[in-house]
């Protein structure tokens, strides 16, 4: 069973004291939004408590967002790209970046930074309890452990649950599933220019499969194998793959230097719908994960610093989350993806190859405009997308 670690911005004296924020989960978002409560001027002397599970994160997480210009995080970055390049059997685009960078940060010295932050806060505790569950009661929202209960004003549910996706069939639920090896070679074997953003010519095997190559140094990379499909893979099946990747580029004498392995939900089910007047759901579990590629953290940074303005402006919570035409995009896409998963790389290179990084990135952004959403539209088989729309509208999908 987990372990809870309890950050308490309020007294021990009484344990019903009436919180004003419980953030379940120390993850990428539950740390964000804490960090930005307790800087932010409405709430900077709020009391709030975050449970999590794991009381020595260290480099569980890799994330990859592009970024134009300097960016909050970039003194803890471990690498960024001006350019990045996409391969398929169709094609093979090197693309420049210009003025934005793919950027690279490991979750340690993230990890690490938000806690020394809010640890400056001097009211902040450290507590280790069992969670139990929590419930809403209207005017509050009760948390219990095995040792106490907690009451608050408000929480928010970063705790991602499988079982609301195995329990449902409205929704296709595919994985972005992988397994990386960040290895050293005792000769320069990279380019450090560039990262490869998807390489598509590795064996399909009807599914959507490729290889991901962040360079740190000429003799330093991560090579990451990944799929979007509905079922995981045997570990062995995963390490195959980067061999026999590693040998076709003829890198034969390496180190394995560390592994990581993950799975991240893509699906388009609107988690949102489990918000309650005083429960908000964030991160992934709050359908805060790029339903159609998985990225995920950018859109904490967008939707952290989103929600505190939202509820600094006396906002209802029950209008922060809701469906928008970029919700329909990823559905349709995710239709259409599970059943032809083994097309992901024709689609994925149409996308690519008809469009600039510019129109994409903004596209995935869901910063784009319709005209722009129209050209990315026609880079993919209309007919197929156009057949899915009308299942959806008629409620055929199945």
């Amino acid at each position: 069973m987990d372990f809870y670690i309890l950050y308490v911005c309020a007294s021990e004296n009484d344990r019903l004291q009436q919180l004003d924020f419980i953030i379940l989960g120390g993850g990428a978002s539950g740390l964000q939004l804490a960090n930005r409560l307790s800087k932010s001027d409405a709430y900077k002397a709020s009391s709030i408590l975050i449970l999590e599970s794991d009381q020595h994160k260290a480099n569980d997480r890799t994330w990859c967002f592009w970024e134009t210009g300097e960016g909050e995080w970039d003194d803890l970055l471990q690498n960024q790209w001006s350019k990045v390049q996409f391969k398929s059997q169709s094609i093979d685009k090197t693309i420049d970046l210009g003025d934005t960078s793919y950027k690279m940060l490991r979750s340690k010295p993230y990890y690490d930074l938000l806690h020394k932050n809010i640890a400056q806060n001097k009211s902040v505790q450290i507590k280790y309890e069992r969670c139990t569950g929590f419930s809403d009661k209207g005017s509050h929202v009760i948390v219990n452990t095995e040792q106490n209960t907690y009451q608050c004003s408000t929480l928010f549910n970063s705790i991602f649950d499988w079982n609301i996706l195995r329990q449902m069939q409205q929704y296709p639920v595919l994985q972005q599933h992988f397994l990386g090896w960040y290895i050293k070679t005792p000769t320069p074997v990279f380019d450090v220019q560039k990262a490869v953003f998807m390489d598509f010519t590795v064996p399909q095997k009807q599914e959507t499969r490729f290889m991901y190559v962040l360079p740190f140094t000429k003799t330093d990379a991560l090579i990451e194998y990944t799929l979007f499909s509905e079922k995981l893979l045997d570990k062995s099946e995963y390490e195959s793959a980067i061999r026999d990747y590693l040998k076709e580029k003829n890198i034969n004498d390496y180190e394995l230097v560390e592994v990581e392995q993950g799975s991240i939900p893509m699906c388009s089910y609107p988690f949102w719908k489990h918000n309650t007047k005083n429960v908000h759901f964030i991160g992934s579990a709050g359908g805060w994960t790029k339903a159609s590629t998985g990225f995920t953290f950018k859109n904490i940074n967008r939707k952290t610093i989103a929600l505190v303005n939202h509820i600094s402006a006396n906002k209802p919570l029950s209008r922060f989350a809701k469906k928008n035409r970029f919700w329909w995009y990823d559905l349709l896409f995710l239709d259409v993806l599970s059943k032809h998963n083994h097309m992901g790389a024709q689609l994925f290179s149409g996308m690519f190859g008809k469009n600039s990084p510019k129109r994409i990135f903004r596209f995935l952004d869901e910063q784009s405009h319709f005209f722009q959403e129209i050209l990315i539209m026609r880079s993919f088989p209309t007919l197929l997308f156009v057949k899915q729309f009308f299942k959806r509208l008629f409620g055929t999908h199945h």
